[in-house]
């Protein structure tokens, strides 16, 4: 059987997964609605995919957050309590991270062997070139992208979809958060 794999990404209006300058991980836009989905989202058992970058990226926030700077969100705790395999040639176990493996090779071939091979579905969060890779091999089930009402025309970072494949996306689910903040659900489908 295989199981679904789910893309999860923040985005600016302007399709940046980051900013620089004074903005905040969720451009200053979180609000009880959007922390209560993304726990919801994170709720269930899953595994979740990393890229090396990412890994580091989210182990290097986490260890410099503290009660007052936002990075400990109840979802975030919830997603570091899943078991997780992060995608690397580089790093070395053991991990700063709970039930987290590291597993060598191309992510292509690992995510396809994950989806094989798991008892529950597969999710991550970030990792843009290891999500666009697997979504140019048909991989990816499911992108699920929280748009924030912000353009970061100026500070904007890590393009999301910058070098993808072109692809046509099926609207599945999408709610509004805290009147504000747009959660969008679509299956992507290589345009041909």
């Amino acid at each position: 059987m295989t199981v679904t794999y789910t893309f999860d990404v923040f985005s600016s209006l302007d399709g940046f997964g980051a900013a620089s300058g004074n903005w905040s991980g969720y451009w200053g836009k979180q609000g009880p609605e959007l922390l209560e989905r993304r726990l919801a989202s994170y709720g269930e058992e899953q595994r979740m995919v990393f890229g090396a970058g990412t890994y580091r990226v989210f182990t290097r926030l986490l260890a410099a957050s503290t009660e007052e700077s936002g990075v400990r969100d109840a979802w975030v705790d919830r997603m570091r309590s899943l078991p997780a395999t992060v995608v690397s040639n580089t790093l070395e176990e053991p991990l700063d991270w709970p039930d987290a493996t590291v597993v060598r090779g191309d992510a292509v071939d690992v995510v396809a062997r994950l989806k094989e091979e798991s008892d529950v579905p597969l999710r991550s969060h970030g990792s843009l070139s290891v999500n666009r890779a697997l979504m140019a091999a048909g991989l990816v089930d499911f992108v699920q992208v929280t748009l924030f009402p912000v353009i970061t025309g100026q500070t904007g970072t890590e393009p999301i979809f910058q070098g993808a494949a072109d692809f046509d996306m099926e609207l599945i689910e999408s709610r509004t958060l805290d009147g504000r903040t747009q959660e969008l659900i679509y299956r992507p489908t290589v345009h041909v």
